[in-house]
């Protein structure tokens, strides 16, 4: 029988995949991530690894594990945890779970974009903190999303997503990426795609939905915050590292910006001690696909490509 790791807890839905499919999941089942030394423990003579964004998946991972590993099998879209180029060298399959987390993170994009401009969650610690208070019509003024213009960089499933939530609300559409969209959905939108450069100069608010990898790292940094306006705001549900972290700092100083709202962080779950007394930025804990539904969806998808490959057969959601 294959050995099958999962290497973080996830959702009882996934192991029932394994668990029905004749498989016996070796199975880490406390909430807090396995120390390195333990995760190198866990691995060895696995054939297969179901692992969490929260696992490095390197060079000393897949030696530890040796040479009999087929496939990892991440259980997120992104896969920037994991040397895709080593697996590979290794003849080993790595898979991630597209599609099921669209909806809730065009979800929490949208919810950050109200946030943000709002000050949704500037009014919300007020109230918490006992502030005095009184309505009044000048009193804590945000900015409206109607008829303003949304720039999307990264139109792929959750791109296209949070730009039709934001059509929704009344929001215009550019995007910047790598190929056009299919013309039906830009013709739906209205949506039109534009150099970065234009996207940062035109756009209202900036929303990421770019993979994050070597060219994309940094990609919104110094230079790009110079060319936003004063009065747009960023949004960041994607990963960290594609936002220099400091250089938001000190375009939210520098008031080069007018407010940022994010859910993932450069050094996550570290965070730049220069965003957290900012009204001006809304910080939510990487909670894009925090809800039951789609994370059982993620955890049965990750199970279902391991059930695949244990069984000789083709992946479904394979990388590459």
């Amino acid at each position: 029988m294959s050995k099958i790791v999962v290497t973080g807890k996830i959702p009882n839905a996934g192991l029932e995949v394994l668990r029905k499919a004749g498989l016996n999941p070796q199975a880490w089942s406390q909430d807090v991530a396995m120390s390195r030394e333990e995760l190198l423990k866990q691995v060895q003579g696995a054939e297969i690894l179901v692992t969490l964004l929260t696992e490095k998946v390197d060079s000393e991972l897949l030696d530890a594990a040796g040479s009999q590993l087929k496939a990892v099998c991440n259980v997120a879209v992104g896969y920037n945890n994991i040397d895709v180029a080593a697996c590979k060298s290794r003849g080993v399959t790595v898979t991630n779970t597209p599609g099921v987390l669209t909806d809730a993170t065009a979800d929490i994009a949208l919810a950050l974009i109200l946030m943000v401009t709002r000050r949704l969650a500037e009014g919300e610690r007020v109230i918490r903190s006992k502030t005095p208070w009184q309505w009044g019509m000048h009193y804590m003024l945000g900015t409206g999303i109607t008829n303003r213009v949304l720039g999307v960089i990264g139109m792929g499933a959750i791109g296209i997503a949070t730009a039709r939530r934001a059509k929704a609300c009344g929001m215009s559409v550019i995007y910047y990426s790598r190929s056009e969209i299919d013309s039906k959905i830009a013709d739906d939108l209205g949506a039109r795609k534009v150099s970065l450069d234009d996207l940062l100069s035109e756009s209202d608010v900036v929303s990421i939905h770019c993979p994050s990898n070597e060219s994309t790292h940094h990609l919104i940094g110094a230079p790009q915050f110079k060319k936003m306006k004063p009065t747009a705001f960023l949004v960041n549900t994607a990963r960290g590292p594609i936002v220099d972290e400091q250089a938001l700092v000190d375009a939210l100083k520098a008031k080069e910006i007018a407010g940022a709202g994010l859910d993932v962080f450069e050094f996550e779950p570290k965070i730049n001690e220069g965003l957290l007394d900012r009204d001006d930025v809304v910080l939510i804990p990487h909670l894009g696909s925090a809800t039951t539904e789609t994370r059982d969806a993620m955890a049965m998808l990750a199970a279902n490509n391991a059930v695949a490959i244990s069984k000789g057969r083709s992946p479904l959601t394979p990388v590459g």
